[in-house]
């Protein structure tokens, strides 16, 4: 069975009050935890929706509360579908 390929896409995600809160801190130590904060969060979603090594985050994002990762086209399905999920778009290169 042939290997899916995987492309980058952009996860953003629903409301989050936290998020709110956390990104209103615009302090050093502020912004640490809002990094922190999104990195697990992030990660723990991942964790929970995919198989362990099949997919690569690339990076948070703090100023949108989403992440890039490289997935397959039948993940981004799956992430789409999680209720803390607003968005799953594929990256698109510019010419």
């Amino acid at each position: 069975m042939a290997k899916q390929q995987q492309e980058v896409y952009f996860v953003f995600m629903n409301f989050d009050p936290v998020y709110e809160r956390l990104r209103a801190d615009r302090s050093k130590e502020g912004s640490a935890t809002l990094d922190s904060y999104l990195s697990h969060k992030h990660d723990k979603l991942l964790a929970e929706l995919l198989q362990p090594d099949s997919y690569r985050k690339r990076s948070s994002l703090a100023i949108v509360d989403g992440f890039a990762v490289e997935i397959t086209e039948a993940q981004a399905s799956v992430l789409r579908s999680a209720k803390e999920v607003r968005v799953v778009e594929k990256n698109q290169e510019l010419a």
